[in-house]
């Protein structure tokens, strides 16, 4: 059994190529999340007019993986006190956000949230809702790190390393 949660955290470029690192991640997809047209392209997503964040559609196997695990992991690869900026990346949609589309997975998700906004003094900027819309992103934006090693990333490689140790089999 899989389970799909869509993340965001800035730039989808190098948050789809974190997570991908991630032992228990089967499948990553970039796209827009929760905004307000139909089908939207990267282009209009930009304008910051459409109400998308660039978000991270992700597959996982939670035998292997847990949802928990998972979301300990997300949030060490963002700011969560930061609003609508990640890196050197600003607009709304860059905004930080956690969307389901599994009621049940909600006590997890409380339970995460309230645990990380225990180390910081600022509240956390991180969007928690159920998924209203998500569109794919067009095939150039899709593991755009793999196809462009040198490619901008606002995320220091030493994360990607640290991903594909911290669920890492024994």
């Amino acid at each position: 059994m899989t389970k799909t949660i869509f993340l965001a955290g800035g730039c989808f470029w190098g948050v789809q190529h974190y997570l991908k690192q991630i032992n228990g991640v089967l499948e990553t997809q970039t796209g827009f999340a929760n905004g307000n047209t139909e089908n939207p392209d990267y282009e209009q997503v930009y304008t910051d007019r459409t109400g998308y964040a660039e978000t991270v559609r992700v597959v996982f196997d939670p035998d292997i993986l847990p949802l928990r695990k998972l979301l300990d992991l997300y949030f060490l690869c963002i700011e969560p006190t930061s609003v609508n900026r990640q890196g050197e990346d600003e607009g709304t949609r860059y905004r930080t956000g956690i969307y389901y589309i599994d009621p049940e997975d909600c006590p997890v998700i409380n339970e995460v949230f309230r645990q990380v906004q225990h180390g910081y003094s600022n509240p956390l900027a991180v969007e928690v809702e159920s998924l209203r819309a998500f569109f794919p992103a067009d095939e150039s934006h899709q593991d755009y790190l793999d196809k462009h090693p040198d490619g901008y990333c606002h995320l220091p490689a030493a994360l990607f390393e640290m991903a594909r140790r911290a669920n890492a089999r024994k």
